[in-house]
């Protein structure tokens, strides 16, 4: 039988060739016996068949393998996946080599092609770039399974134009460490730090960041949250930002709560206001029009108060029933909700909606500006004001509308507002109105304003005056990897100085993302691994062995990222606007009950020399991300144990990650699992983490309105900042791509 080789020629197959790389990926396999791979290979053997096809079909012969019973097949499918890529890439790349060569001929190709920033030889010598590809490490290339190595090879190693294998696994690891290290002083220290920790997948760095360090537009930030003013200028200006943002890979969250409502007067006259929806389903046709570099539409959530008369017709916007003129279907939407209204659900009381703009016309101030006590006192003052027009209803009725729009698209997500505001560490410099597309950021907001546009010889030139306009810079530690007190400090102190890097290394899609990063520096710090973790420290999810494991390894990660961050501020200084913080002040330890010797010692450290990020903990989705790093996706609990997944006509069984007879039992299935134990779990955490966890609720059809209702009181009376999705086992809902990290 011939066979045909990549190069062209065709000669004389010889299966002794083909058996040594069926030896080689079984190699240290248990279960995985050679023979089955090549009796299972040969009904596939034509004659002239391609040496290509030959490895496409072993790989999918493996994957498909693939079982509860024998889950290392996928590791086997992800070994020959790798020969395939060193074989391609042979061709591909124009200097000579089998797998991984000579490193600084490979960038200085790239960088010849475009693919790679010129920066990267701007600041490595041949002789650094040199010895940086010697200390890469091939072998962790096997550390992989095989849905983590094509997502990797599929979304992320750089290819041509045509699609055609141009870079390998580590190059692409050893590309985004030598990004985010080449401006410390030790470069070449750091760059091997920050490649050991992403190249053992003990960390990722989220989707932009991995997509797009090393190249010629490395915009690496995930998500940016912006505030509508009311006022067309703002409106429109939002609009032209989501949509640079959108452009570069960024996904967007959008206050919309200061737009005047429907039939709300415009320059005096009454009834002609069109409120909310209209700007919403502008900003839905921008996330339409402008995708996330081709891969993806854009994607944006936006939030609404709960007392903005608008509210009705904002929680219709993805439902199926009503005026389609009305709908939005392609946003997000999410809900700003007080404490007073929970409490006002609870004792199932009124509930007032009121117009912002009307509000600040005739009070002088904005009702949302406020927060906790003083914005319950301003609240009442307004119900009681005659003069203040409003509408009556039950406050449970608009949580039914909250219920039943959640149970049909598995939005909106909710912002509990107070607790978000009363945790904030730097509320003395403004308040947090929303989060994200993920629902794991909560930083200070506020808009930018129109200052002026002047001319001279045909040049106009506009003045604004940013506002803080939020940015999201995210990593996750990988829990699955990582999970001794000695390796979590260690990684997250890595992680803590990439994502700051990322801040001053970054591309930024709009100004105001700039001087907003700058003045606070802030990240997001998270985790993936979550369940993987409890299973393989045998902790039953629904136990309270569970929930005291949860506050212990979180207030540890804390611990450990408060720490790294006070120590770039001892070596680079402390943000912007850290003098007047609860960091400077020390009320953050003690809000937190932060007293054992470690945190008094630490308490005083930051004292003395400050901390270098404002916001520092925010547990994105990673829904990608833990793919590659052969991960559980962030907080969440598996879906299943063993499922199926179909990409481009292939098919690809999975299994939880480390399933054994020794994990099996501690896999409990997420539809399964009694949420309250989740939630729980997600407050015992909340403690530590001064932003947000993008937490899912997951349901079954089987919910009465009143179970589902208690999960949401669950959840606030547990100190949840937000909830993001609710699952319903009948729905299909789609994860963020730009947040995973």
């Amino acid at each position: 039988m011939d066979i045909i080789k990549r190069n062209g020629q065709k000669e004389e197959l010889i299966f002794s060739k083909l058996k040594k790389v069926i030896d080689f990926a079984c190699d240290g396999f248990e279960g995985c016996d050679p023979l089955e791979l090549e009796t299972a290979l040969l009904p596939y053997f034509r004659n002239n068949i391609t040496t290509k096809e030959v490895q496409r079909t072993l790989i999918q012969v493996a994957v498909e393998k693939t079982s509860i019973e024998e889950p290392n097949w996928q590791y086997v499918a992800a070994k020959l996946l790798v020969y395939d890529l060193y074989k391609e890439s042979q061709i591909n790349r124009k200097y000579g080599y089998f797998g991984y060569g000579d490193f600084y001929s490979l960038i200085t190709y790239l960088t010849d092609k475009g693919f790679y920033g010129k920066y990267i030889l701007e600041h490595y010598t041949r002789d650094e770039i040199t010895e940086l590809g010697n200390y890469m490490k091939p072998e962790r290339d096997y550390l992989f399974n095989y849905i983590g190595l094509k997502t990797l090879a599929d979304r992320y190693l750089i290819k041509g134009f045509s699609g055609e294998v141009l870079e390998l696994p580590q190059e692409l690891f050893m590309g985004v460490a030598m990004h985010l290290a080449m401006k410390e002083q030790d470069k070449l220290a750091w760059a091997r730090k920050f490649y050991d920790v992403l190249s053992r997948l003990q960390m990722t760095v989220a989707t932009p960041t991995l997509a797009n360090a090393r190249k010629p537009f490395h915009q690496l930030s995930s998500c940016f949250i912006d505030t509508v003013p009311d006022n067309l200028w703002g409106i429109y200006n939002v609009d032209s930002s989501f949509a640079q943002v959108s452009k570069f890979g960024g996904g967007m969250g959008i206050y919309i709560g200061k737009v005047r409502s429907r039939g709300s007067n415009i320059r005096g006259y009454k009834g002609v206001a069109g409120g909310v929806v209209p700007w919403i389903k502008n900003y839905n046709n921008t996330a339409i029009a402008v995708d996330q570099l081709g891969v993806r539409s854009g994607a944006v959530a936006i939030y609404l108060d709960v007392w903005h008369k608008d509210i009705f017709d904002f929680l219709n916007l993805k439902t199926n029933n009503g005026d389609d003129r009305m709908k939005a279907h392609d946003i997000f939407p999410g809900i700003c909700i007080p404490d007073l209204f929970m409490r006002k659900v609870q004792t199932r009381e009124s509930w007032y909606l009121f117009d912002p703009h009307e509000v600040r016309s005739m009070m002088g101030w904005a009702l949302e500006d406020f927060w906790g006590e003083e914005w319950e006192r301003r609240y009442e003052e307004l119900v009681e004001n005659p003069n203040i027009s409003k509408d009556e209803v039950s406050a449970i009725d608009i949580m039914k509308k909250i219920l039943a729009s959640s149970f049909e698209t598995g939005t909106p997500f909710i912002f509990y507002r107070d607790t978000v505001n009363r945790a904030n560490p730097n509320k003395h410099k403004g308040i947090i109105y929303c989060s994200n597309l993920c629902t794991e950021i909560c930083q200070n907001m506020s808009p930018t304003e129109y200052i002026s546009t002047t001319h001279e010889d045909g040049i106009i030139t506009t003045q604004v005056k940013s506002g803080d306009y939020v940015v999201c810079n995210l990593s996750s530690l990988n829990l699955g990897r990582t999970r001794s007190k000695e390796e979590i400090a260690e990684v997250v102190a890595c992680q803590m100085r990439m994502m700051d890097n990322v801040i001053d290394l970054n591309h930024y899609p709009i100004p105001q993302a700039e001087i907003t990063n700058k003045k606070y520096r802030a990240v997001g710090l998270g985790t993936s691994g979550y369940h993987q973790w409890l299973a393989l420290n045998q902790v039953n999810w629904e136990s309270e062995e569970h929930l005291d494991r949860a506050d212990e390894l979180y207030e540890w990660i804390n611990y450990c990222a408060i720490k790294a961050s006070m120590e770039i501020a001892r070596e680079k200084g402390t943000y912007n606007a850290y003098e007047g913080s609860e960091w400077q002040t020390g009320e953050y330890f003690d809000r937190r009950d932060y007293n054992s010797p470690e945190w008094l010692e630490l308490k005083k450290q930051v004292a003395e020399h400050g901390v270098r990020n404002a916001w520092m903990f925010a547990i994105a989705p990673t829904a990608s991300t833990s793919l590659i790093a052969g991960s559980t996706a962030g907080i969440d609990p598996i879906f299943n144990k063993f499922f199926i997944e179909e990409k481009k006509n292939a098919v690809i069984p999975q299994t939880a990650p480390n399933l054994s007879e020794e994990t099996f039992w501690y896999y409990k299935e997420a539809h399964h699992i009694d949420q309250h134990w989740s939630i729980k779990a997600a407050g015992r955490r909340q403690r530590h983490i001064d932003q947000a966890q993008s937490f899912n609720l997951y349901i079954t059809p089987e919910y009465t309105a009143k179970e589902f209702l208690e999960l949401y009181m669950a959840a606030w009376e547990n100190g949840l900042k937000t909830v993001y999705y609710c699952r319903n086992k009948s729905l299909e809902v789609e994860d963020c791509v730009s947040c995973s990290s």
